[in-house]
């Protein structure tokens, strides 16, 4: 972490705000999925319920988001603490990434039952990656 007053401290809280806030998203919503196991489950069946392509998938693609989500937070979080204390932007880039890989699994779910509102909420947290991605390339 570089000093307060250096003129590279405001680069590096470019490169860990977007990221912090990746890993939180991330954790809480793979960690709520796993907490909460089968409520998630259930609202997910009905969520496709009338998508009969993806309605005998729900498992498997909820399976997949959680670790996807619970990985994602993860290597985020891993991400912000080699910032801090190496200055290191590789484990946070791979974390944006990731970040960017999730948010368009969750916004194709969205765009195949016709959610365009919860599609475009999507919108934002994807550009959070994005941002996080560009920030913190080598």
């Amino acid at each position: 972490m570089p000093p307060f007053a250096s003129s590279q401290f405001p680069s590096w809280m470019l490169q860990v705000l977007p990221v912090a806030f990746l890993a939180i998203t991330f954790l809480q919503s793979g960690l709520d999925k796993v907490i909460d196991w089968k409520g998630n489950l259930g609202w997910l069946k009905g969520y496709f319920a009338k998508t009969p392509v993806l309605r005998s998938l729900v498992v498997p693609m909820f399976l997949t988001l959680t670790v996807l989500e619970v990985a994602t937070g993860g290597v985020c979080a891993a991400g912000v603490v080699a910032l801090g204390v190496t200055g290191n932007s590789g484990l946070a880039a791979l974390g944006a990434m990731l970040a960017g890989i999730t948010f368009l699994a969750l916004l194709f779910g969205q765009r195949i039952v016709k959610d365009y509102p919860g599609a475009a909420g999507s919108v934002p947290y994807f550009l959070v990656s994005l941002a996080a991605l560009f920030a913190t390339r080598g």
